[in-house]
């Protein structure tokens, strides 16, 4: 990388930043920055020699609110999608201040449940 590159941080740097930690293993989970890349097609690494991504202040700041809305929020791939294509540039001090308007938290809401399903259904099972 060239000195101009140096603002860039690699997927392990991001992963650390954004605190996405296997919770069985502690390893970084990489893994997961990948799937958000094929899932929000607006999310470009830069990719330099050797095929390894990079990732500007930018990249960083849309991960941070993908990671916030979807970890954070319980929302949907879906869910946290519409936000981000309905309102690109909102801040993430907006939406922790609970500014997220009413469908969306009708999505997080409906994500709770569901998920409060399946662990109902899970325990059934268990017996």
């Amino acid at each position: 990388m060239s000195e101009s590159d140096s603002t860039y941080k690699s997927i392990g740097e991001v992963a650390k930043i954004l605190n996405l930690v296997n919770k069985k293993n502690g390893n970084l989970s990489t893994h997961t920055i990948r799937f958000w890349e094929k899932e929000f097609k607006y999310l470009k690494p830069k990719i330099f020699a050797g095929k390894r991504r990079y990732y500007d202040d930018k990249s960083i700041e849309l991960l941070k609110k993908i990671k916030f809305l979807l970890k954070t929020k319980g929302l949907t791939i879906k869910g946290a999608k519409k936000i981000l294509e309905s309102n690109p540039s909102f801040n993430l001090d907006d939406l922790t201040n609970n500014s997220i308007n009413t469908d969306n938290k009708n999505i997080v809401l409906k994500n709770k449940i569901s998920k409060i399903s399946k662990l109902i259904k899970e325990l059934k099972n268990l017996k």
